[in-house]
């Protein structure tokens, strides 16, 4: 594999800042708060897995001029201070009587004048991490200052990648693809699906996974009936359809793809299915350039892919990626989002086979002015034969 430095220079994070501060200007916003894992690493670099404690919350505010202001539990000090951030704001929590909103609220009265407005990420997949008895605390304890909506700015400019935050995509869907690679020594027909899901985890692991986000999958007749359900200790069985899709992390980035591969023969209906899906996903990776859209990307797609609407068929047909297994832009129909170079999509197209039974396909790009760029090596043409894999 290339190798790909950890982390990013300081002036990659200065670039998202200043780019955020003109957007603030325009937005008439005096300061941005921030309370997720990835919209605090984004602008920070802060990368820890202490997040899946839901105990405490963490704070960030983006002043309209100025650097990052990180307001955050004593116990994550250490660390943030390992970043290029300077100016760092610690409690101990947790504290059932405050927990931060004191000097949160402080912090903001130093940055932002009355009246003035702080934007607060609102839109799509957005959320807040504080409890809300705390939000309606700050939200009370500000006087004239104002919440409002943070006009798009965070998930606008995390929608487009920098050269260095793709290379970490890339590296992650390297990783990924040399586990797939060992596919054929690491399922075969007999062996239960949960255990297949181990060895295959432990591949990533062994080739450089930070860690193992997210891995699904199912195995069936002519396809599977989902692709969310925990792995089971079902036997595979001649006929049957294996299908892994795994997101690992590398340096806070994640991949997200899947490969499909065929126990035993494949049946011509299975065959037929996996086809229209790699035709749909060309007809998708042709599409995907500066100025077409979301939907646009979605039709091409849906055009191969389906015959008629199907009931549990997944709503979308691809999404974003980067610092979280799914962001930004959805591949709907409804999503008119305008592609710019710098995105990573996946694409991601769905087949019935028979009634209840379908196959998925994903690979992740990313959009570059001449076209799309493939960041996982493209699947095979033909429906994969475990046991026959290279």
């Amino acid at each position: 594999m290339t190798r790909v430095d950890r982390g990013f220079p300081v002036k990659e994070y200065r670039a998202r800042l200043n780019a955020a501060q003109k957007m603030m200007a325009s937005a008439d916003l005096g300061a941005l708060l921030l309370s997720t894992e990835p919209e605090i690493r984004y602008f920070s670099g802060f990368l820890t897995r202490f997040w899946e404690s839901p105990t405490r919350p963490w704070y960030m505010l983006i002043p309209a001029q100025g650097n990052p202001i990180a307001v955050i539990p004593s116990i994550g000090g250490h660390l943030m201070a390992q970043t290029w951030i300077e100016d760092i704001r610690t409690w101990q929590s947790p504290d059932y009587s405050d927990d931060g909103v004191g000097l949160l609220s402080d912090t903001i009265r130093e940055c932002v004048p009355e009246d003035g407005r702080i934007g607060v990420p609102s839109g799509p997949e957005s959320c807040l991490r504080m409890p809300l008895a705390n939000w309606d605390a700050l939200r009370a304890d500000m006087g004239t200052h104002r919440f409002t909506d943070d006009a798009g700015i965070v998930r606008s400019l995390r929608a487009v990648k920098s050269e260095l935050e793709i290379a970490k995509i890339r590296q992650a869907c390297a990783i990924a693809g040399s586990a797939f690679g060992d596919v054929h020594r690491l399922a075969a027909l007999g062996d239960s699906l949960d255990r297949v899901f181990r060895r295959f985890q432990s591949a990533c692991l062994e080739y450089g996974a930070d860690w193992v986000g997210y891995l699904a999958g199912g195995a069936g007749p002519q396809g599977y009936l989902d692709v969310i359900s925990p792995a089971a200790e079902v036997p595979l069985a001649f006929g049957d359809v294996l299908m892994l899709d795994t997101g690992v992390v590398w340096d806070g980035y994640y991949c997200d793809f899947d490969r499909n591969y065929a126990v035993g023969k494949p049946d011509k209906p299975s065959q037929s299915a996996y086809a229209r899906l790699i035709e749909a996903t060309d007809r998708a990776f042709e599409t995907a350039r500066p100025g077409a859209t979301a939907a646009e990307l979605f039709h091409a797609m849906n055009a191969v892919t389906s015959e008629k609407k199907s009931d549990g068929q997944p709503g979308r047909l691809g999404h974003g990626l980067g610092m979280q297994l799914t962001e930004g832009v959805s591949l709907i129909p409804d999503d008119h989002t305008v592609l710019e170079a710098g995105m990573v999509l996946t694409l991601e197209p769905v087949v019935t086979v028979s009634p209840g039974r379908f196959l998925v396909h994903e690979e992740n790009i990313v959009v570059r002015n001449s076209g799309a760029e493939y960041l996982s090596n493209p699947a095979s043409r033909k429906l994969p034969v475990l046991g026959e894999c290279s």
